[in-house]
Parts: structure tokens; sequence; C-alpha cells
């Protein structure tokens, strides 16, 4: 999807590495931002985000750079697919959790109203003559109502003091948000990344070149290495269909081949296969031609490389 990460966020160390390899692409197309996007379906200024960094560019614009500058696409599509995978996490961690509507608070009863005045008392009947005067009781019965009044009042306010604070914590329980979930590292290390597939287990992120050597036939042969999974594969490219790759530290052997046409055009690689610093890697090719020979190389693992004969 076009623009995939938004233009000002702070670019990953693996949309980075993705960038960095697309300049050097377009470097050696020769081709101005112009030119890309009158060769392909992405606009100048689309090129433009994606040669700064500014944004994930879809996978087609990366096979498109790729078949305009002649390069095989497998190692940058696995580049494109580490760094659209990080942007892809970080969005979701990004997303802001759905608030729940927090529950409505009673409000703390009020003052209890004053109860209505009572009815005025009929008229004091006429006294004989001669009688004493009644002492009159209204004042009485005023201060009683006001006592009622007031403690009523002082009760309310009491309780709605001694639940206010409990309500303050709940709702601040509720609004702190869960810990976002870790950024994605390496899904193996050392013996569980033996035959699993670098790109899948992220470990084909930032690896180490080992070696690189050319074969008789013109193609290439790589020797990988992740420090961060303790494994390593091999990888060809400019091959031929039915090339073969061979590759072990010592364990088990690994191996690929190129199966069509659409391998040619792109890197072939093995699965991983352990090895700790010190361990030996080594890799052999085979052409398609009848009565080839294999041609090995041996890398050590943080260590200085030497080929062998062909054999």
């Amino acid at each position: 999807m076009e623009g995939a990460a938004g233009e000002g966020a702070d670019v990953t160390p693996e949309r980075e590495r993705l960038t960095t390899a697309l300049r050097e692409l377009r470097t050696r197309t020769g081709l101005s931002l112009a030119a890309l996007a009158e060769r392909t379906p992405y606009s100048k200024s689309s090129w433009e985000r994606y040669l700064n960094g500014k944004a994930v560019p879809p996978r087609r614009a990366v096979r498109d750079l790729c078949r305009l500058a002649r390069e095989p696409e497998g190692r940058l599509l696995a580049l494109w697919e580490i760094a659209e995978a990080e942007w892809s996490n970080r969005a979701a961690r990004a997303a802001p959790p759905r608030a729940e509507p927090a529950p409505a608070e009673p409000e703390p009863p009020g003052p209890a109203s004053a109860p209505a005045a009572p009815p005025p008392e009929p008229g004091p009947p006429q006294r004989p003559p001669g009688l004493p005067a009644r002492p009159p009781l209204r004042h009485g019965r005023l201060v009683t109502v006001l006592a009622s009044v007031c403690a009523l009042a002082a009760g309310s306010a009491l309780s709605a003091f001694l639940l206010l604070p409990h309500r303050q914590g709940d709702r601040k329980a509720q609004a702190s948000p869960s810990a976002a979930p870790a950024a994605p590292g390496p899904r193996c290390r050392g013996a569980a990344c033996e035959g699993q597939d670098p790109m899948q287990m992220y470990c084909g992120a930032g690896p180490d070149t080992l070696t690189t050597e050319r074969t008789t036939t013109g193609a290439r042969v790589e020797v990988r290495y992740s420090p961060g999974c303790q494994a390593g594969w091999a990888r060809m490219w400019g091959t031929r269909v039915g090339d073969r790759l061979e590759m072990t530290a010592g364990g088990p052997t690994r191996r690929a081949q190129t199966e069509d046409e659409v391998d040619t055009e792109s890197y072939v690689y093995t699965v991983m296969t352990a090895a700790r610093p010190g361990a030996v890697v080594r890799a052999c090719f085979r052409s398609a031609s009848a009565h080839a020979e294999r041609e090995c190389v041996d890398a050590r693992v943080h260590g200085a490389a030497r080929s062998s004969p062909p054999r």
C-alpha cells in the first residue's frame, strides 16, 4: 500500500536498510525521479518518499526498480518484507486502545429539603375570663426541624467524602494503558534455527556476509551468518536452471536449487544451519552443466574466509 508509513515518522533500522538499497539501485539505473515515474505506475512525489525513507514502498515498486536496475529481486524483497513487517507491528502498537465509557457516578445527595411549613394553627380559642394565657410552642418545633436538616446534610457530605477517593482511584486504574508489546526480534536461536527459513525467522535482518565468490559460470555464491540467531545459510544468484547449492557447518547439509526461470532472476538460498562463533561454514556450488565439478568456499564465523579449489 502506498505511503504505508506516515511522513515524518522515525526511520527505523529496517527501513533504513531498505531505503539505502533502493537508493543504490536508483543510482545504478541513472534515472531521475521523473524518469522513474514515467516507467512505473508511481508518481515522482511517491518515489521521492520511498527513496528518502518517508514511506515504505509497495512491493510492486520494489520489483519495478529491481527490473530497471537489472537486479535480482530476492535481496530487496527480503529487506522489504522485514521493513513492512516492522512498520505493521509498530502501527498495531501505536493504535490507541478503545476507551470504555466510565460508569456514571451517582451525584452525592444534596442537603435534605426542609419539610413543608406546617399549616397555620388555628388561633387560640377564646379563653374564659380569668384563665392564664397558654405558652407558645412554635419556637420549639422550628429548632427541632433545623437540627434534623443539619444532621442529614452532614451525613450526606461525609458519605460523598468517603466514596470520592475510591472512585477516582478506579477511574485512574481504568485509564492506565496496558503495556505495549515488545518489538519483534529473531524467532529462533542456535539449534532452534536448524532447517528454518532465515527470512521467516527474522534472521535475515542485517546479517554478516562471511564471503562472496564468483563461480566459473559467472554465478555468485555468498555465505551469510546471523549473530543474533547464531545460524548461517548460503545463497546464489546469476544462476541457470538446474544449478545447485549445498552448505554445512559440520552438521546437516542444507541444499537449494534453481528450479525455473523465475529463480534465475532472483536469489536462491538454503535454509539455516546452527553455527557458533569460530565454526567453519562450507558452501559448494555445482552447475547444471554435464560433468560439472563442485566449487566450494569455506568461511569462518567472525573470521577470514578462504576459498577451496573446485572439486
